[in-house]
């Protein structure tokens, strides 16, 4: 009898004792056995059309308790096209849009089927991460122009599972149809479009914390874009639709009046110049659009929350990244616009980046420069691909420093000031007033950030110019482009600069460290200098793109704006090649769009012909 009782408990604490191990003694604390570990995991929520300007993100408490106070808002990240399909294709690719050639919506000058046209089906984020080991999964919009004709002509390739949003019902908030990995389309008629997806989302979550391999899931929701119906080749756009649960939120709020919003004066240049000021129907209508934006966030904001809810509960929080993000920027009223993108303003390019994982330092802000076209070689480093290894993509981005932005020392500074803003083709506002087409909407932008200078050049195809300098002028409402003999000075601050502020400091080609004065200068003496820049990056690759200044001089002692306007440069810089258009074009035709950037264009090739003769 005690043989069996001792043989009946032994059993007993062998089935605890196996319990405990798996960690399922209490349902709420499941641990997993799978993933013995090793690479991290990486979860990309990407929304859509969503700013950061108009205090969108102070409206997703979710996202600030889970990300934001746990991890690093970098403040200075932009889209290089305003304009949702070229944007990710860039970001997915690592390449600026003229080296995609992706740079509309829809055929012949976007859209999924240009990306597929143009070879990047096989030669992007996720097939790169599938060779890196890493299992992929994305649920939503990944390109527009996939649609229901198409989504097999061919399949996107790259991702472990898939369930992707398809026009022409992309944008229908109530009307969605996915189509997953290589099932049929369905309709999700009647359903709220953000929840269906985060049952999709959480589903694939569990699907790959159950394998013994790093996962990267993208969760890319519609929301805050406005709703679009689409009907014998006619688009209807609407507010962005919430969720019942939502619609009565938020009743007080309105865009925020900045200086910028329905000035009194216009500004800007080609069609921006001809807006009227809005008259009060059209500003209470407007603001009625910002409140369903609000509103139709909070379904994203509450997916956030279940999605780290179930890492949490998995046990692997701990060794995920997870990154908020949007496509492009958006703007409402600001220089009298009507709800839109497609400009170069701060409001359409500067956008939410948010990053927690793993080292990330956390409830931080930064303000180094960093852009879309960084994500992909960032991602890849994080699933242990050297930037070595990298250079067989032929990236144009640069891998962010994510680790150690709370510690960068002033005298090693992040390289990157600058970031190249490209915009081709035609521009529709949205809304109820925003029903008018305007041609020729094609520029070049620049946008150079460092210490004693924060400044927007750009060219459109019509030659008309534009420069701001926002150390004085925040909110891009006095045009200085045509004071060339004003004086422009760059001040070094009196105080001690913080390690949030990286362009701390100047360096020769050895790294040796230069001293560095205020700088006054002349609005020309600048823009020959702008100009140059822009030069280089509309037709960049790769290297050129991430150190533009040394291929201008490619000797070194040049690294940012600030060395480049040292005086013995003047006669250089005033010879150049000025970016201007031959005539506006729907798309990127090379041949319209005047001078081109060569390497005998450089400081160097300029002394030898000086010196030795052509």
């Amino acid at each position: 009898m005690e043989a069996r009782k001792r043989l009946r408990w032994t059993v007993i604490w062998c089935f605890i004792l196996m319990w405990w191990s798996l960690g399922l003694t209490d349902g709420s604390e499941q641990k997993p056995i799978r993933q013995s570990v090793k690479k991290p995991n990486i979860i990309f929520i990407l929304t859509d059309d969503q700013d950061l300007h108009m205090d969108s993100l102070s409206y997703m408490p979710f996202l600030k308790e889970h990300v934001a106070d746990h991890g690093t808002s970098l403040q200075r990240h932009y889209c290089t096209v305003a304009l949702c399909c070229p944007s990710r294709v860039s970001m997915w690719t690592g390449k600026a849009a003229h080296n995609t050639n992706v740079t509309d919506l829809h055929p012949p000058w976007g859209g999924y089927p240009k990306f597929v046209r143009q070879g990047f089906n096989g030669a992007y984020l996720p097939v790169w991460l599938q060779d890196a080991g890493y299992n992929t999964y994305y649920v939503g919009k990944l390109l527009n122009a996939q649609s229901t004709s198409n989504y097999d002509n061919p399949h996107a390739a790259g991702w472990t599972g898939s369930d992707f949003l398809l026009d022409p019902y992309t944008y229908e908030y109530y009307n969605a149809t996915f189509q997953r990995n290589h099932d049929s389309p369905i309709s999700y008629q009647g359903r709220y479009s953000t929840d269906v997806m985060a049952e999709k989302a959480l589903g694939f979550l569990d699907d790959a914390l159950e394998v013994d391999r790093p996962f990267f899931l993208t969760i890319a929701p519609t929301a805050p874009h406005s709703n679009v119906h689409i009907k014998d080749d006619t688009a209807e756009q609407s507010m962005a639709r919430p969720a019942k649960r939502h619609e009565h939120l938020f009743e007080d709020a309105k865009v925020p009046r900045t200086p910028n919003f329905n000035p009194d004066r216009p500004g800007g240049a080609s069609w921006i110049l001809t807006l009227p000021l809005q008259n009060q129907s059209n500003l209470d209508y407007n603001d009625e659009w910002y409140r369903n934006r609000l509103r139709a966030l909070q379904a994203v904001d509450e997916m956030i929350d279940s999605v780290v809810n179930r890492l949490e509960k998995a046990g692997m929080l701990e060794n995920s990244y997870l990154f908020f993000s949007t496509d492009n920027g958006y703007s409402i009223g600001q220089h009298r616009r009507q709800p839109g993108k497609q400009c170069a303003f701060e409001e359409d390019v500067n956008i939410p980046l948010i990053v927690r994982g793993p080292g990330i330092p956390k409830g931080y802000r930064t303000e180094i420069v960093t852009s879309h076209i960084d994500l992909a070689p960032t991602f890849l480093s994080l699933a242990g691909v050297s930037e070595a290894e990298m250079t067989k993509y032929e990236l144009d981005g640069s891998v962010i420093p994510l680790h150690v932005l709370d510690s960068m020392p002033s005298e090693q500074p992040w390289p990157q000031e600058h970031v190249n803003v490209e915009m081709w083709g035609i521009i529709m506002s949205e809304g109820r007033y925003g029903y008018i087409l305007y041609p020729n909407h094609t520029y070049k932008a620049l946008r150079v950030i460092g210490t004693g200078y924060d400044l927007l050049y750009t060219v459109w195809c019509s030659n008309e110019h534009e420069l701001y300098d926002m150390t004085k002028d925040r909110w891009q409402m006095d045009n200085i482009y045509d004071a060339g003999s004003r004086p422009f000075n760059i001040a070094m601050p009196t105080a001690g600069l913080s390690n949030q502020s990286p362009h701390a400091s100047s360096f020769t080609s050895t790294g040796q460290v230069l001293s560095i004065a205020n700088i006054s200068t002349t609005i020309s003496r600048l823009v020959a200098r702008l100009d140059a820049l822009l030069l280089v990056l509309k037709t960049c690759k790769k290297d050129e793109c991430r150190f533009p200044w040394s291929a201008l001089h490619p000797a070194g002692g040049v690294r940012s704006l600030r060395e480049a306007l040292d005086s013995r440069f003047d006669e250089f810089y005033r010879t150049r090649p000025k970016v201007q258009y031959e005539r506006c074009e729907r798309g990127y035709l090379p041949a319209s769009e005047g001078a081109m950037w060569d390497d005998g264009m450089s400081f160097r090739a300029m002394e030898h012909e000086v010196w030795t003769g052509p």
